[in-house]
Protein backbone atom coordinates (compact mmCIF):
# COMPACT_ATOMS: atom_id res chain seq x y z
CA UNK A 1 0.00 0.00 0.00
CA UNK A 2 1.23 3.65 -1.53
CA UNK A 3 2.11 6.09 2.29
CA UNK A 4 -0.80 8.75 2.19
CA UNK A 5 0.01 12.23 0.44
CA UNK A 6 0.51 14.82 2.32
CA UNK A 7 -1.35 18.10 2.69
CA UNK A 8 -0.31 21.18 4.40
CA UNK A 9 -2.92 24.21 4.53
CA UNK A 10 -2.20 27.28 5.60
CA UNK A 11 -4.34 30.08 7.13
CA UNK A 12 -4.41 32.90 10.07
CA UNK A 13 -8.00 31.60 10.36
CA UNK A 14 -7.49 28.35 11.46
CA UNK A 15 -6.99 29.63 15.12
CA UNK A 16 -10.51 29.50 15.23
CA UNK A 17 -11.40 25.54 15.67
CA UNK A 18 -14.73 26.01 13.44
CA UNK A 19 -13.04 27.30 10.49
CA UNK A 20 -11.01 24.25 10.42
CA UNK A 21 -13.88 22.20 9.55
CA UNK A 22 -12.52 21.87 6.08
CA UNK A 23 -9.23 20.67 6.84
CA UNK A 24 -11.05 17.69 9.15
CA UNK A 25 -13.25 17.21 6.51
CA UNK A 26 -11.07 16.33 4.13
CA UNK A 27 -9.17 14.13 6.27
CA UNK A 28 -12.16 12.55 6.72
CA UNK A 29 -13.40 12.54 3.41
CA UNK A 30 -9.50 11.35 2.42
CA UNK A 31 -9.74 7.70 3.74
CA UNK A 32 -6.33 7.25 4.68
CA UNK A 33 -5.35 8.63 0.83
CA UNK A 34 -4.35 11.60 2.57
CA UNK A 35 -2.71 12.88 5.78
CA UNK A 36 -3.63 16.19 6.52
CA UNK A 37 -1.32 19.13 8.20
CA UNK A 38 -2.78 22.61 9.71
CA UNK A 39 -0.12 25.69 10.64
CA UNK A 40 -2.12 28.16 12.17
CA UNK A 41 -0.86 31.23 14.30
CA UNK A 42 -0.47 30.54 18.17
CA UNK A 43 -2.17 33.83 19.10
CA UNK A 44 -3.87 36.14 16.84
CA UNK A 45 -5.90 39.66 17.41
CA UNK A 46 -9.72 38.90 17.85
CA UNK A 47 -12.32 41.01 17.67
CA UNK A 48 -12.88 40.92 21.72
CA UNK A 49 -9.75 39.11 22.65
CA UNK A 50 -6.45 37.61 22.03
CA UNK A 51 -7.26 34.36 20.68
CA UNK A 52 -4.91 30.88 21.98
CA UNK A 53 -4.79 28.31 19.28
CA UNK A 54 -5.69 24.98 20.64
CA UNK A 55 -5.81 21.22 19.51
CA UNK A 56 -8.71 19.52 20.78
CA UNK A 57 -8.80 15.76 21.23
CA UNK A 58 -11.17 14.66 18.76
CA UNK A 59 -9.21 16.40 15.62
CA UNK A 60 -7.71 14.62 12.95
CA UNK A 61 -5.78 16.82 11.95
CA UNK A 62 -2.41 17.44 13.32
CA UNK A 63 -1.92 21.15 13.83
CA UNK A 64 1.35 22.96 13.80
CA UNK A 65 1.14 25.98 15.94
CA UNK A 66 3.51 28.93 14.64
CA UNK A 67 4.32 32.27 15.85
CA UNK A 68 3.62 35.17 14.18
CA UNK A 69 4.34 39.14 13.86
CA UNK A 70 2.37 41.92 13.03
CA UNK A 71 -0.79 39.81 13.00
CA UNK A 72 -2.93 43.31 13.67
CA UNK A 73 -2.50 44.04 10.05
CA UNK A 74 -3.25 40.81 7.60
CA UNK A 75 -1.70 42.44 4.91
CA UNK A 76 1.95 42.27 6.17
CA UNK A 77 1.64 39.24 9.15
CA UNK A 78 4.30 36.43 8.94
CA UNK A 79 4.79 33.34 10.17
CA UNK A 80 7.72 32.15 12.18
CA UNK A 81 9.39 28.97 11.65
CA UNK A 82 7.76 28.53 7.98
CA UNK A 83 11.01 27.29 6.39
CA UNK A 84 11.54 24.77 8.39
CA UNK A 85 7.73 23.64 8.55
CA UNK A 86 7.88 24.12 4.46
CA UNK A 87 10.97 21.86 4.34
CA UNK A 88 9.14 18.67 4.74
CA UNK A 89 7.49 16.66 2.48
CA UNK A 90 3.97 18.28 1.04
CA UNK A 91 2.41 16.74 -1.91
CA UNK A 92 -0.24 20.16 -1.99
CA UNK A 93 0.47 23.01 -0.25
CA UNK A 94 -3.09 25.24 0.07
CA UNK A 95 -2.50 28.62 1.54
CA UNK A 96 -5.78 30.29 2.70
CA UNK A 97 -3.78 33.98 2.27
CA UNK A 98 -4.94 35.87 -0.30
CA UNK A 99 -2.24 35.86 -2.74
CA UNK A 100 -1.22 39.77 -2.51
CA UNK A 101 -0.67 39.49 1.21
CA UNK A 102 2.96 39.16 2.86
CA UNK A 103 2.41 35.41 4.67
CA UNK A 104 0.97 34.47 0.95
CA UNK A 105 4.71 35.29 -0.76
CA UNK A 106 6.46 33.61 2.44
CA UNK A 107 5.07 30.59 1.81
CA UNK A 108 5.43 30.74 -1.71
CA UNK A 109 8.83 31.13 -0.94
CA UNK A 110 9.27 28.68 1.54
CA UNK A 111 7.71 25.83 -0.88
CA UNK A 112 9.65 25.86 -3.41
CA UNK A 113 9.16 23.90 -6.67
CA UNK A 114 8.20 20.59 -5.08
CA UNK A 115 4.68 21.02 -3.50
CA UNK A 116 1.61 22.05 -5.71
CA UNK A 117 0.97 25.52 -3.94
CA UNK A 118 -2.75 26.34 -4.10
CA UNK A 119 -3.76 29.60 -3.22
CA UNK A 120 -8.00 30.02 -2.44
CA UNK A 121 -9.58 33.43 -2.82
CA UNK A 122 -12.39 35.37 -1.60
CA UNK A 123 -11.59 38.55 -2.96
CA UNK A 124 -14.36 39.98 -5.60
CA UNK A 125 -13.04 43.11 -6.34
CA UNK A 126 -10.93 44.33 -8.80
CA UNK A 127 -8.41 46.25 -7.18
CA UNK A 128 -4.64 47.39 -8.29
CA UNK A 129 -3.00 47.37 -5.04
CA UNK A 130 -0.31 50.13 -4.09
CA UNK A 131 3.66 48.92 -3.97
CA UNK A 132 4.94 46.08 -2.47
CA UNK A 133 1.13 44.10 -3.41
CA UNK A 134 0.86 44.39 -6.74
CA UNK A 135 4.24 42.51 -6.99
CA UNK A 136 3.86 39.69 -3.76
CA UNK A 137 0.37 38.93 -6.07
CA UNK A 138 2.50 38.45 -9.08
CA UNK A 139 5.34 36.54 -7.39
CA UNK A 140 2.66 34.02 -4.85
CA UNK A 141 0.26 33.23 -8.40
CA UNK A 142 4.06 32.75 -10.78
CA UNK A 143 4.70 29.94 -8.14
CA UNK A 144 1.37 28.50 -7.70
CA UNK A 145 0.08 25.23 -9.55
CA UNK A 146 -3.34 26.55 -9.64
CA UNK A 147 -5.64 28.63 -7.56
CA UNK A 148 -9.41 28.40 -5.67
CA UNK A 149 -12.58 30.48 -6.04
CA UNK A 150 -14.69 30.66 -2.80
CA UNK A 151 -17.61 31.84 -6.05
CA UNK A 152 -18.61 32.81 -8.86
CA UNK A 153 -17.33 36.55 -8.47
CA UNK A 154 -14.27 35.67 -7.30
CA UNK A 155 -13.86 33.58 -10.43
CA UNK A 156 -14.93 36.84 -12.68
CA UNK A 157 -12.80 39.31 -10.44
CA UNK A 158 -9.59 36.69 -10.75
CA UNK A 159 -10.16 35.12 -13.46
CA UNK A 160 -8.96 37.58 -16.41
CA UNK A 161 -5.85 38.43 -14.58
CA UNK A 162 -3.53 37.37 -16.46
CA UNK A 163 -1.03 35.83 -13.19
CA UNK A 164 -4.51 33.63 -12.69
CA UNK A 165 -5.66 32.99 -16.28
CA UNK A 166 -2.60 31.16 -16.67
CA UNK A 167 -3.14 28.94 -14.10
CA UNK A 168 -5.69 25.70 -13.33
CA UNK A 169 -8.49 27.07 -11.31
CA UNK A 170 -11.68 25.88 -9.25
CA UNK A 171 -15.02 27.06 -7.98
CA UNK A 172 -15.56 25.79 -4.75
CA UNK A 173 -18.25 27.18 -2.36
CA UNK A 174 -17.32 27.47 1.78
CA UNK A 175 -19.35 24.97 3.78
CA UNK A 176 -21.84 24.27 6.28
CA UNK A 177 -21.84 21.46 9.26
CA UNK A 178 -25.36 20.16 8.76
CA UNK A 179 -25.57 18.20 11.72
CA UNK A 180 -24.97 21.51 13.97
CA UNK A 181 -27.35 23.77 11.64
CA UNK A 182 -30.58 21.85 11.10
CA UNK A 183 -34.21 22.20 11.03
CA UNK A 184 -35.48 22.29 14.75
CA UNK A 185 -39.08 23.04 15.00
CA UNK A 186 -39.22 21.93 18.79
CA UNK A 187 -36.47 24.58 19.46
CA UNK A 188 -37.27 27.48 17.61
CA UNK A 189 -39.12 28.54 20.81
CA UNK A 190 -35.85 28.78 23.26
CA UNK A 191 -34.53 31.79 22.23
CA UNK A 192 -38.17 33.28 21.86
CA UNK A 193 -39.14 32.29 25.49
CA UNK A 194 -35.88 34.00 26.50
CA UNK A 195 -36.84 37.22 24.38
CA UNK A 196 -40.24 36.90 26.30
CA UNK A 197 -42.02 36.37 22.98
CA UNK A 198 -44.55 33.91 22.36
CA UNK A 199 -43.78 31.44 20.32
CA UNK A 200 -46.85 31.68 18.48
CA UNK A 201 -46.94 35.08 17.48
CA UNK A 202 -46.12 37.52 14.65
CA UNK A 203 -43.19 35.95 11.83
CA UNK A 204 -39.59 36.97 12.93
CA UNK A 205 -37.55 38.59 10.43
CA UNK A 206 -33.80 37.84 11.19
CA UNK A 207 -30.62 39.41 10.77
CA UNK A 208 -26.93 37.68 11.69
CA UNK A 209 -23.81 38.92 10.96
CA UNK A 210 -21.69 42.36 11.82
CA UNK A 211 -23.61 45.58 12.74
CA UNK A 212 -22.26 47.57 10.33
CA UNK A 213 -23.76 49.63 7.36
CA UNK A 214 -22.50 47.92 4.18
CA UNK A 215 -24.79 44.85 5.36
CA UNK A 216 -27.63 46.63 4.73
CA UNK A 217 -29.35 47.71 8.62
CA UNK A 218 -30.11 50.88 7.15
CA UNK A 219 -32.34 49.67 4.67
CA UNK A 220 -33.50 46.47 6.72
CA UNK A 221 -34.77 48.94 9.60
CA UNK A 222 -36.41 51.24 6.88
CA UNK A 223 -38.20 48.30 5.12
CA UNK A 224 -39.50 47.13 8.42
CA UNK A 225 -41.17 50.41 9.10
CA UNK A 226 -42.43 50.44 5.42
CA UNK A 227 -43.83 46.86 6.19
CA UNK A 228 -45.03 48.73 9.55
CA UNK A 229 -47.09 51.31 8.12
CA UNK A 230 -49.15 48.90 5.92
CA UNK A 231 -50.27 46.92 8.61
CA UNK A 232 -48.07 43.99 8.20
CA UNK A 233 -47.38 42.59 11.63
CA UNK A 234 -43.66 41.28 11.86
CA UNK A 235 -40.86 41.16 15.08
CA UNK A 236 -36.97 41.38 14.26
CA UNK A 237 -34.03 39.41 16.04
CA UNK A 238 -30.79 41.37 15.10
CA UNK A 239 -28.01 38.66 16.21
CA UNK A 240 -24.49 39.82 15.90
CA UNK A 241 -22.31 43.20 17.25
CA UNK A 242 -20.31 46.18 15.80
CA UNK A 243 -20.60 49.95 15.41
CA UNK A 244 -24.49 50.00 14.81
CA UNK A 245 -25.52 48.53 17.79
CA UNK A 246 -26.97 51.77 19.49
CA UNK A 247 -28.77 52.09 16.18
CA UNK A 248 -30.43 49.15 16.38
CA UNK A 249 -31.27 49.33 20.36
CA UNK A 250 -33.24 53.16 19.20
CA UNK A 251 -35.05 50.84 16.84
CA UNK A 252 -35.82 48.44 19.69
CA UNK A 253 -37.06 51.53 21.78
CA UNK A 254 -39.21 52.60 19.44
CA UNK A 255 -40.87 49.23 19.06
CA UNK A 256 -40.91 48.03 22.26
CA UNK A 257 -41.22 44.11 22.76
CA UNK A 258 -41.47 43.44 19.27
CA UNK A 259 -37.36 44.16 18.27
CA UNK A 260 -34.78 41.79 20.39
CA UNK A 261 -31.11 42.89 19.95
CA UNK A 262 -28.74 40.00 20.78
CA UNK A 263 -25.22 40.41 21.49
CA UNK A 264 -22.33 38.78 22.29
CA UNK A 265 -23.34 35.21 20.30
CA UNK A 266 -20.88 32.53 19.52
CA UNK A 267 -20.72 30.75 16.45
CA UNK A 268 -21.58 27.32 18.84
CA UNK A 269 -24.72 29.64 20.16
CA UNK A 270 -26.05 30.60 16.52
CA UNK A 271 -28.11 27.60 15.82
CA UNK A 272 -31.09 28.40 17.92
CA UNK A 273 -31.19 31.55 16.99
CA UNK A 274 -32.04 31.14 13.06
CA UNK A 275 -34.04 28.31 14.56
CA UNK A 276 -36.35 31.19 16.18
CA UNK A 277 -36.45 33.23 12.97
CA UNK A 278 -39.29 32.93 10.38
CA UNK A 279 -37.06 34.81 7.67
CA UNK A 280 -33.54 35.45 7.25
CA UNK A 281 -32.66 38.53 5.67
CA UNK A 282 -29.16 39.33 4.29
CA UNK A 283 -29.62 43.08 2.76
CA UNK A 284 -25.96 43.57 2.12
CA UNK A 285 -24.77 46.71 -0.25
CA UNK A 286 -22.36 46.87 -2.25
CA UNK A 287 -19.72 50.11 -1.48
CA UNK A 288 -16.56 51.08 -3.72
CA UNK A 289 -14.05 49.00 -1.61
CA UNK A 290 -16.35 46.26 -0.97
CA UNK A 291 -18.86 43.64 -2.00
CA UNK A 292 -20.40 40.76 -0.14
CA UNK A 293 -18.25 37.87 -0.91
CA UNK A 294 -20.19 35.15 0.04
CA UNK A 295 -22.48 35.05 3.03
CA UNK A 296 -21.98 32.10 5.91
CA UNK A 297 -25.95 33.27 7.41
CA UNK A 298 -27.22 32.29 4.26
CA UNK A 299 -25.60 29.02 3.97
CA UNK A 300 -26.48 28.32 7.89
CA UNK A 301 -29.99 29.19 7.50
CA UNK A 302 -30.20 27.09 4.41
CA UNK A 303 -29.12 24.52 6.28
CA UNK A 304 -32.20 25.31 8.89
CA UNK A 305 -34.90 25.23 6.85
CA UNK A 306 -35.15 29.01 7.31
CA UNK A 307 -35.85 31.17 3.56
CA UNK A 308 -33.69 33.59 3.07
CA UNK A 309 -34.23 37.03 0.99
CA UNK A 310 -30.85 38.53 0.03
CA UNK A 311 -29.90 41.48 -2.03
CA UNK A 312 -28.20 41.24 -5.36
CA UNK A 313 -24.47 42.00 -3.79
CA UNK A 314 -21.25 40.42 -4.64
CA UNK A 315 -21.66 36.84 -4.15
CA UNK A 316 -25.39 36.74 -2.97
CA UNK A 317 -27.63 36.15 -5.87
CA UNK A 318 -24.44 32.69 -6.78
CA UNK A 319 -25.26 31.67 -2.90
CA UNK A 320 -28.69 31.93 -3.36
CA UNK A 321 -29.24 30.39 -6.71
CA UNK A 322 -33.10 29.53 -6.80
CA UNK A 323 -33.13 28.58 -3.12
CA UNK A 324 -34.21 31.96 -1.85
CA UNK A 325 -35.30 35.56 -2.85
CA UNK A 326 -33.24 37.93 -4.43
CA UNK A 327 -33.57 41.53 -4.58
CA UNK A 328 -31.94 44.50 -5.80
CA UNK A 329 -29.71 45.68 -3.21
CA UNK A 330 -31.30 49.50 -3.47
CA UNK A 331 -34.57 48.29 -4.67
CA UNK A 332 -36.17 49.33 -0.79
CA UNK A 333 -39.91 48.87 -2.44
CA UNK A 334 -38.98 44.78 -3.48
CA UNK A 335 -37.97 44.48 -0.09
CA UNK A 336 -41.13 45.64 1.32
CA UNK A 337 -42.93 43.55 -1.40
CA UNK A 338 -40.60 40.67 -1.11
CA UNK A 339 -40.59 40.12 2.85
CA UNK A 340 -44.65 41.07 3.00
CA UNK A 341 -45.21 37.85 0.81
CA UNK A 342 -43.17 35.92 2.95
CA UNK A 343 -44.30 36.70 6.06
CA UNK A 344 -48.10 36.39 5.16
CA UNK A 345 -47.80 32.99 3.82
CA UNK A 346 -46.55 30.06 6.49
CA UNK A 347 -46.86 27.57 3.47
CA UNK A 348 -44.62 29.11 1.17
CA UNK A 349 -42.46 29.98 3.92
CA UNK A 350 -42.01 26.23 4.09
CA UNK A 351 -41.70 25.38 0.81
CA UNK A 352 -38.49 28.06 0.23
CA UNK A 353 -37.05 27.07 3.33
CA UNK A 354 -37.42 22.73 2.20
CA UNK A 355 -35.50 24.14 -1.08
CA UNK A 356 -32.75 25.67 0.84
CA UNK A 357 -32.21 22.68 2.76
CA UNK A 358 -32.04 20.67 -0.11
CA UNK A 359 -29.66 23.59 -1.59
CA UNK A 360 -27.48 22.78 1.57
CA UNK A 361 -27.48 19.40 1.15
CA UNK A 362 -26.35 19.43 -2.63
CA UNK A 363 -24.24 22.19 -2.66
CA UNK A 364 -22.37 23.35 0.61
CA UNK A 365 -21.83 20.15 3.35
CA UNK A 366 -19.33 20.35 4.14
CA UNK A 367 -18.30 16.59 2.88
CA UNK A 368 -19.67 18.02 -0.77
CA UNK A 369 -17.11 20.83 -0.63
CA UNK A 370 -14.06 18.83 0.65
CA UNK A 371 -14.42 16.51 -2.12
CA UNK A 372 -14.47 19.00 -4.59
CA UNK A 373 -11.28 20.13 -3.05
CA UNK A 374 -9.60 16.59 -3.54
CA UNK A 375 -10.75 16.08 -6.74
CA UNK A 376 -8.83 19.30 -7.94
CA UNK A 377 -6.09 18.53 -5.76
CA UNK A 378 -6.19 15.59 -7.51
CA UNK A 379 -6.22 17.01 -10.92
CA UNK A 380 -3.09 19.36 -10.50
CA UNK A 381 -1.26 16.49 -8.91
CA UNK A 382 -1.95 14.57 -12.42
CA UNK A 383 -0.94 17.17 -14.12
Amino acid sequence: MSAPRRLLTIGHSYCVRRNRELAETIAREGRGEWEVTVAAPDRYPGDLAPIVTTHDADERCDLRRLPVRFASRVHVMTYGGMRRLLGERWDVVHCWEEPYVLAAAQVAHAAGPGPALVYASFQNIDKRYPPPFGAIERYSMRRARGWIAFGASIEATLGPRPAYAARPHAVIPFGVDLARFTPDSAGRGAVRARSGWDVDGPPVVGYLGPFVESKGLPMLVEVLEALERRGVAWRALFVGGGPWEGRLREFAARHEGRVQVATGVSHDDVPPYLHAMDVLAAPSQTTPSWREQFGRMIVEAFACAVPVVGSDSGEIPHVIGDAGVIVGERDRDGWVRALERLLGDAALRREVGARGRARAEREFDWSVVARRHLAFFHQLLAS
